[in-house]
């Protein structure tokens, strides 16, 4: 049973962090880099952006980096430092 218990956690803890955001430092909103702004400067970046939305403090985008991999990708909102990036295949 405790092996049962532990396989059970083990799968929730992996499916919470699959789900899991990025923690981005809060900037009023007034210092945020325009949603057409931030676009243009993401995708000179190299991404191809087919979604981009705000995310808590963050701004995320998925699509493509410039090597054609699917990216989710997490931006600080006024720098678009990368404060978290999911790359696939």
């Amino acid at each position: 049973m405790k092996v049962l218990t532990a396989l059970a956690f083990t799968a929730l803890a992996a499916s919470s962090l699959s789900f899991a955001g990025a923690n981005c430092t809060p900037h009023p909103k007034a210092e945020w880099l325009k949603p057409s702004e931030a676009t243009a400067k993401i995708e000179a970046m190299g991404y191809k952006i087919k979604k981009f939305k705000t995310s808590g403090e963050c701004y995320e985008i998925y699509g493509h980096n410039k090597e054609g991999k699917k990216a989710e990708v997490y931006f600080d909102t006024k720098t678009l430092a990368i404060v978290k990036s999911e790359i696939g295949d």
